[in-house]
């Protein structure tokens, strides 16, 4: 329940900014500060545009791991009681699953929150998904192998 709620938010921030903005026209929007901005990116590759190519095979191959991902998740989760994992596993498979989503509707992941600092321009892009799966492996490694230890 909890990775439909992350999956959801993430969907809706990519209509919000991509569609009902028109970032996919505008491809920049200036929110008038120093840190974040919107930049569109199609990601057809995986994290930074790595292995990134215009293949069919690819997308789907893409979208399978994701959904293979966030399976082996869903059945580790499973075994678990502690309330602070489940969060962060279904951070997990709700990211993964929104980047599955925008692979199998538009052949690539929409990609628009830019973090640029200090007259550095930062020339890639992000979406909520990609926060969420951060945030939550991050969160395993550091919480999973602490769990562990005790």
């Amino acid at each position: 329940m909890l990775s439909f709620v992350f999956l959801s938010l993430d969907q809706l921030s990519k209509w919000l900014v991509v569609f009902y903005l028109d970032l996919q026209q505008k491809h920049f929007l200036n929110l008038n500060n120093q840190f974040i901005n919107f930049y569109m990116a199609w990601n057809k590759g995986i994290n930074f545009g790595l292995f990134e190519g215009d293949s069919v095979f690819q997308a789907y191959g893409l979208t399978a791991i994701s959904i293979l991902i966030s399976i082996v998740f869903f059945v580790w989760l499973r075994g678990s009681s502690s309330f602070l994992i489940q969060i962060l596993v279904a951070l997990v498979i709700g990211g993964a699953l929104g980047n599955a989503i925008d692979r199998l509707l538009y052949g690539a992941v929409a990609d628009f929150i830019n973090i640029t600092c200090c007259g550095f321009r930062n020339p890639y892009s992000f979406n909520l998904a990609d926060v969420f799966i951060f945030i939550g492996l991050i969160g395993l490694l550091i919480f999973k192998f602490d769990e562990k230890q005790n």
